[in-house]
């Protein structure tokens, strides 16, 4: 039984973030499973997990999951907090697959699921608190920043390293910091960001299979936007995709925030190149609305007919599976786009899971538990229908045939094989250096999307947006290079 003040924490809990975005797993007949931003409707499913190895029964059976007895006896509760997934599917899944876990091995496990854009305010609230609510908390980008704020996971990375082989290199870039040894986080699973695009509105262009350059991505863009009436979908706006999107052209453009030894090089030729390139791609081809897009606005226009390609995963296309299958047969992936220097993207999700460094977190629950997942990474890569990708590729030997071969109805069934060399066009936030916690800061203070948005307003010059950045960028990187924390 909870205390008083543990039932009064978890009132103010519920109040802050809002009973429909979140789950308490209280039993396998009821599983809540919210997705994506506040207001979006709940599903309500029943389900139980299996046991058995994990395996499947046909090229495109669901896999089985798996039970691996704990390092160590376990007690008391696990408490999670977790984004609620862009595909249902997976937290119906997870919910109970948690839940069943718990039940094992003597764990009462409660599972807090909230929209994505309140994921990190509840995240800094918890840690900065000294007394979280929650003893495992997961986010889909790096959470480097709290590095001072949470436990070594180094115990659960050596350890599924030792059951499953070699950690995906940037997932291992994503949850480690080289200055100090320590794994701020695990990030067993990641997901792509391709290009999402509607062929109809493309193939009029000239372009049936899409763009495969930031020069096409302009000239066609622009040319639809102009014949068509359908703009871009780059957003500029304080939020995951645009801090992606940016980042992405930065790269490709051959700029970046930092070099490989976390020196900052963000003011150069290459990144004012950039800058002016999405100022153009802005006048020629998108509207104001770009600015203040939340999450899942790219997403919600794709679908609407109202954009012609944005930088995301194959979430928008799921969705429209369900509700419109002409859109979702239109909607199409490219991988990253060519600029003048290379053709890398962002991750499109880094999954960061953190363990508090607090004393009354349940360390050793939250640890094993994530060893489970990671065993069953298989059901967690179906569960979300292929939304998710393993770090440990011999966990899922069947991914590259399911995207071969959609299981769950894609027409034609290999839209999705472009995925299959995704690891060769994505990289870690941070990069050609590591996800250290002023990249972390960088990134959840959105300074790369407001200098696009500077400069594409015409607020400052190119130029002047990126001397700007750089100013606040360079206070960061001191800042957390005095705590020996960065190098350079």
């Amino acid at each position: 039984m909870e205390d008083r003040n543990r039932l009064a924490s978890r009132r103010d809990f519920l109040k802050r973030f809002g009973a429909t975005g979140v789950l308490a797993v209280v039993g396998p007949s009821l599983i809540l499973a919210a997705c994506g931003e506040k207001g979006q409707v709940a599903t309500t499913a029943a389900t139980t997990a299996t046991t058995a190895a994990t395996t499947t029964t046909g090229a495109n059976a669901a896999p089985v999951t798996s039970f691996v007895e704990p390092r160590t006896a376990l007690s008391g509760e696990l408490k999670v907090l977790l984004w609620s997934h862009f595909v249902p599917s997976h937290d119906v899944w997870f919910d109970a697959f948690a839940k069943d876990w718990g039940d094992r091995v003597g764990v009462a496990v409660t599972i807090d699921h909230i929209g994505v854009g309140d994921v990190p305010a509840a995240i800094a609230g918890e840690l900065q608190s000294g007394k979280p609510e929650h003893d495992l908390l997961q986010y889909i980008a790096v959470q480097s920043q709290y590095e001072p704020s949470v436990i070594d996971m180094k115990d659960v990375v050596d350890e599924a390293e030792r059951r499953y082989g070699k950690m995906l290199e940037l997932t291992r870039k994503s949850s480690f910091n080289p200055n100090t040894g320590k794994f701020y986080a695990y990030a067993p699973a990641w997901v792509p960001d391709p290009g999402d695009y509607r062929k109809s509105l493309w193939t009029p262009v000239g372009l049936p299979n899409g763009p495969s350059t930031w020069d096409e991505l302009l000239e066609g863009g622009a040319k639809i936007f102009k014949e068509q009436g359908v703009q871009l979908g780059l957003g500029m706006s304080q939020e995951i995709d645009s801090n992606m999107a940016g980042r992405a052209l930065l790269w490709s453009f051959g700029g970046s925030i930092q070099d490989k030894n976390e020196k900052i090089v963000l003011d150069s030729d290459e990144t004012i190149a950039a800058v002016e390139y999405m100022k153009k791609l802005y006048e020629q081809a998108e509207t104001p609305e770009v600015f203040a897009w939340g999450a899942a606005s790219n997403n919600q226009g794709l679908i609407a007919g109202e954009l012609s390609y944005i930088l995301n995963s194959i979430s928008a296309w799921r969705t429209a599976q369900g509700t419109d299958t002409e859109i979702a047969n239109d909607i199409f992936f490219t991988p990253a786009l060519a600029g003048p220097a290379t053709a890398i993207a962002a991750q499109h999700v880094l999954y960061n899971w953190l363990i508090p460094d607090a004393s009354n977190v349940n360390v050793d629950a939250a640890s094993e538990f994530l060893l489970h997942y990671t065993e069953n990474l298989a059901s967690a890569t179906w569960a979300s229908k292929l939304y998710d990708f393993p770090a440990f590729a011999e966990r899922v030997p069947k991914l590259d045939s399911w995207l071969d071969n959609d299981p769950f109805g894609a027409k034609p069934a290999d839209k999705l094989s472009v995925l299959k060399t995704a690891t060769d066009w994505a990289t870690n936030l941070g990069y050609p250096g590591p996800a250290n916690p002023a990249i972390g800061q960088v990134f959840g203070e959105a300074i790369i999307p407001v200098m696009y948005a500077d400069a594409a307003q015409g607020n400052k010059t190119p130029a002047e947006a990126v001397k700007d950045a750089t100013a606040q960028i360079e206070a960061i990187f001191s800042d957390w290079r005095k705590r020996g924390l960065v190098g350079g």
